[in-house]
């Protein structure tokens, strides 16, 4: 083992981030910091405080495995509780000592066996093993409509929530209809005088109760044995195998049962046949990222609220013009029109080794050897990365499976048997080439619809197999698929 520690870097003080910290820390790492642009942890909880806010994973699984949280309120956890978890796991742990906050990584070189980087705020710093945990959903996508400048009222992103205008009574549009939006537009119905939702295009609603948790059962919770057995793993994760499963193989039972209460989500909960057409989708369900909501349908159906699905001509001085001409008169427009899903670590210049550029590396699209390494690009490795399993189910999960992984990688460098690690281009390209085609029999690709799933090339960006296949992936590496240079002299500095 070399005599002094590595210097490890972590960019990145969301969910992904924290676990890499607490995680370095116990096996001893002491040499660690966190860079977070923002001004405390939590990542995409921090920046996203919409109405409705909630994630659609089961509450007692979106949490690291090793810090259970007996105190959720909800089946589902809402937003603000996430991010207070996050902050209470971050403060337990030591997180925030080991973080610079308000610290924005521009660009990171690799040079001479280590990756020099600089900040926006002209700060720098060199690491031996670079951890980036930049997230998936970061950088919101703002539609390009005509004359949104000229908005007299307030207009906002749905992750740049401004709570200092007022809701109730207004007349308030909400454009788009992902999570983000069937969530808003559920929270607000009733509230507000006019509450008109633009839709582009229909999206499947899978059923999903969100009931309370007593007093007593969050009591009940703080014994981890009563709360192991309310979780029930065994059962929740052979759901997420269904649920994999279902993706995979359009034929198979377990997406023909998903389907179907869908459908069946629409016929029995919108009594107008006109509005049940307008919200009935033209492609299969799990083409796109499912939605959960216990409500939407209902709400959709207030009698303040309106579905538009004329497309936008233009945003004027006092609301919405459609491509009908009608003026929709508003207060208020939210974008809730999600991110740019390629982003990944960018805006950030990322230059690997021999002057490689990963905007070159990703000319075509975004990719990684198993989502976590990627040739040319020594000792970085990524939580959450390009191609790994985004979907329905916790990707805390994801990222712990990921970080195990990850861990076996450092642990050849710090055991001194190679200076450096990456993927051999060889192994990237066969990999790369197996996910493409398997991609193309899933039903993002086969089920009729454009999503963000899609990279610019039509093809379906996420794991294309089911969830087993992730985890014996992540279990071992394959060494054959790296180089593994010898370690020189040297010694850190």
């Amino acid at each position: 083992m070399p005599e002094q520690q590595p210097r490890i870097v972590i960019l990145g003080a969301g969910m992904a981030g924290i676990l890499a910290g607490i995680r370095l820390q116990d096996l001893g790492y002491q040499n660690i910091t966190l860079y977070e642009k923002a001004d405390r942890v939590g990542g995409t909880w921090r920046e996203n405080t919409y109405p409705g806010l909630t994630c659609d994973v089961p509450s007692h699984f979106y949490t690291y495995s090793f810090e259970r949280n007996p105190d959720w309120t909800r089946h589902l956890p809402p937003g603000p509780e996430i991010q207070a978890y996050f902050e209470r796991t971050a403060r337990k742990y030591g997180i925030n000592e080991l973080t610079r906050f308000g610290e924005e990584c521009n660009d990171a070189s690799y040079r001479d066996g280590r990756w020099q980087l600089q900040f926006v705020s002209g700060h720098t710093d060199v690491a031996d093993i670079l951890i980036a945990a930049t997230g998936v959903l970061h950088q919101p996508n703002y539609p390009e409509i005509p004359g949104a400048e000229s908005f007299q009222g307030a207009l906002f992103h749905s992750a740049r929530w401004d709570h200092s205008v007022g809701l109730e009574g207004k007349r308030i549009g909400v454009i788009g209809n992902g999570s983000t939006g069937v969530q808003i537009v559920s929270a607000l119905a009733g509230k507000a005088a006019l509450l008109e939702h633009y839709q582009r295009t229909p999206q499947w609603i899978m059923p999903v109760e969100n009931g309370r948790f007593s007093e007593e059962e969050r009591a009940a919770f703080r014994d981890p044995e009563v709360l192991a057995k309310a979780m029930n793993v065994d059962e929740y994760m052979a759901a997420v195998e269904a649920y994999t499963q279902s993706i995979t193989d359009i034929e198979s039972e377990a997406s023909q049962a998903m389907a179907q209460a869908c459908r069946d989500n629409l016929e029995q909960s919108v009594t107008d046949p006109v509005l049940r057409e307008r919200l009935r989708p033209d492609h299969l369900p799990l083409c796109k990222r499912l939605i959960f909501s216990p409500d939407y349908y209902q709400a959709i159906q207030h009698p303040q609220a309106r579905l538009v699905s004329n497309g936008i001509r233009a945003i004027e001085a006092n609301g919405i013009r459609t491509v009908d001409g009608e003026l929709h008169e508003l207060d208020v427009i939210v974008y809730a029109t999600g991110f740019h899903a390629d982003a990944f670590m960018r805006p950030m210049s990322i230059t690997g080794r021999d002057g490689v550029q990963l905007s070159e590396f990703w000319q075509e699209r975004p990719k990684a050897y198993l989502a976590v390494t990627m040739p040319g690009f020594p000792n970085l490795f990524m939580l959450n990365g390009p191609n790994g399993p985004v979907g329905n189910f916790s990707l805390i999960d994801i990222a712990e499976h990921q970080w195990g992984y990850i861990e076996r990688l450092i642990a050849r460098l710090d055991a001194g048997e190679c200076d450096a690690i990456e993927p051999s281009m060889h192994a990237m390209e066969t990999f790369e080439e197996e996910r493409v085609e398997a991609a193309k029999q899933t039903v993002w690709y086969r089920g009729g619809c454009v999503s963000w799933y899609l990279d610019a090339q039509g093809i379906p960006s996420s794991w294309p197999w089911n969830f087993q296949r992730f985890v014996d992936c992540m279990a071992e590496p394959d060494w054959s698929a790296f180089n593994l240079p010898a370690p020189a002299a040297a010694s850190h500095t």
